[in-house]
């Protein structure tokens, strides 16, 4: 699809998102650096069912079907089968950056933290659907490093019931901090610090 259609949808199905991850989503990225989502077994929803904006303000929300031989129940824990808290999370800042592309920022996605992670319940391997909105309360591109931030509070839920809340959960794009040559070492091949 091109960029003009990516920038105004509000659902990706699983094959669109695996399709982003690749970057072979989007036939004329308007940068080299266009961000991405990790790829399975990392992406942590297997579809976005809405996307909508006002302003610096928005909402996004996606779904994963938990399956009993999903891989994280192999080995968290041995008799005790539940699904890493901290992948919950980490789909927040995934679907966060998600959400800061199509609203247009350029570059490629880092998580940049939370206030606060409440954890009320977990995540089972005979659960069905697991849902992550986000109720976003900031988003804003700064022109000065190229750079975006999406500022949002995000909710869990598994089969209807909220479990985890991710207060002001922040995600930023960078420009200029791929390392597309892995595992070659380069400029980018070793960590510091990002320039917000």
């Amino acid at each position: 699809m091109k960029y003009a259609e990516f920038r105004e949808r509000t659902h990706f199905s699983l094959d669109e998102l695996i399709a982003f991850g690749r970057g072979t989503m989007v036939d004329d990225p308007p940068c080299s650096d266009f961000s991405s989502l990790p790829t399975p077994p990392l992406l942590m929803f297997d579809r976005v069912t809405e996307i909508r904006h006002e302003g610096a303000r928005g909402f996004i929300a996606a779904e994963q079907d938990i399956h009993l031989d999903d891989w994280f129940f192999h080995c968290h824990f041995r008799d005790d089968p539940v699904q890493p808290g901290c992948l919950g999370v980490d789909a927040i800042w995934q679907l966060l950056g998600f959400y800061a592309t199509v609203r247009g920022g350029l570059g490629v996605g880092r998580a940049l933290g939370a206030k606060e992670i409440e954890f009320q319940g977990q995540i089972r391997p005979h659960d069905r659907v697991v849902r992550y909105e986000i109720e976003v309360r900031r988003y804003a591109e700064l022109p000065a490093s190229g750079s975006a931030v999406a500022i949002g509070t995000g909710t869990v839920s598994v089969d209807g019931q909220a479990i985890y809340t991710i207060k002001d959960a922040k995600v930023g794009l960078f420009r200029g901090i791929q390392y597309p040559d892995y595992p070659n070492r380069s400029a980018n091949s070793t960590g510091g610090l990002l320039n917000r």
